[in-house]
Parts: C-alpha cells; structure tokens; sequence
C-alpha cells in the first residue's frame, strides 16, 4: 500500500511538473517572428521584451495598422502588443491652377462684336479673353460697351489706345 501511495504521489508531482514546466517561447524567438511580420512596413519597427510586443512606426492607414497589430497578436507567446504607432496624415493635394476654358462659341460673340474694328483681335491669353491691337479713344469706348453688353464675363483689355 506503502509502494501504491508513493506511486500516486510520484505521477502527481511529475503531472504538476509538467504543467508548470510548459514551453516557453524565448523573447528571442518572438523578436524573430515579429520582425518576419514587421518588415511588410518600411516604415515600422518591433521590439518584444518579455512577451510584449512594442510596435512603432508610421503607417499609411488605420487599417494597415490595425492589420498589423492583428498579425503580431497571432504569433504563438505575445502576450500583448503595445501599439506606439502613428497614421501618416492624409496628403495635401497641392492647389490645382485652374484656367477658365473660354468657349469658343463666346470667343465668336465677341469677334463679331468688335468686326467693325480690324486693328483690334480676341485671343485667349492664359484661360481668358484678350482683346490686343491699336484703337482710337473713341473706338475703344465702343469697343468696351460692345463686349460689356455681351455679359461675357471677364475680358482683359490690353490694346493700345492712340
């Protein structure tokens, strides 16, 4: 009975044993696999101490992040990941210089206003109408009246008067 009870005892101790003795993944280990996992993001970096992964870095977007914090969680032994990541700001788009596009059915209008003054002609100069030649003062009164009347919107003037 002596030898039954002693066994017993035994095949608990090495039961305990072998429960408290799991295996234990090394830091070294986890660093390996995170960093496997890390180097999809040029941009980030990982470091694991004591099970804790610490993940750092600059990301695209959330979603990249979150995708990434996901994977490191998954690796068999971290315990937790630490996120001290950032999300890159969105870029600023430069400011587009836009030119207004002269239709050219306006360009007309404003070439039949002004036939009865040869030495003047209607350009598009840098998205505008452009009006350049020679004319008298009295004509270019007209010619100003001519083109306002059409309600054509913004016409330089750059002709000379003589």
């Amino acid at each position: 009975m002596k030898k039954t009870i002693a066994m017993a005892a035994l095949a608990v101790a090495v039961s305990f044993g072998a429960v408290s003795c799991k295996k234990k993944v090394s830091d070294a280990d986890l660093q390996t696999q995170a960093t496997t996992v890390v180097t999809s993001n040029p941009n980030a970096s990982v470091e694991v101490k004591e099970g804790v992964a610490h993940l750092s870095g600059t990301f695209e977007t959330q979603e990249a992040k979150d995708a990434m914090i996901a994977q490191l969680k998954a690796i068999t032994g971290v315990k937790e990941v630490m996120d001290m990541a950032t999300v890159a700001p969105a870029p600023v788009a430069a400011p587009v210089e836009t030119q207004s596009a002269v239709a050219p059915e306006v360009q007309q209008k404003v070439k039949d206003a002004l036939k009865d003054f040869p030495t003047v002609k209607v350009e598009v100069v840098n998205g505008e109408l452009t009006l350049t030649g020679t004319a008298s003062s009295t004509q270019a009164r007209k010619i100003k009246e001519s083109v306002d009347a059409l309600k054509v919107g913004k016409v330089n003037f750059n002709y000379t008067v003589k």
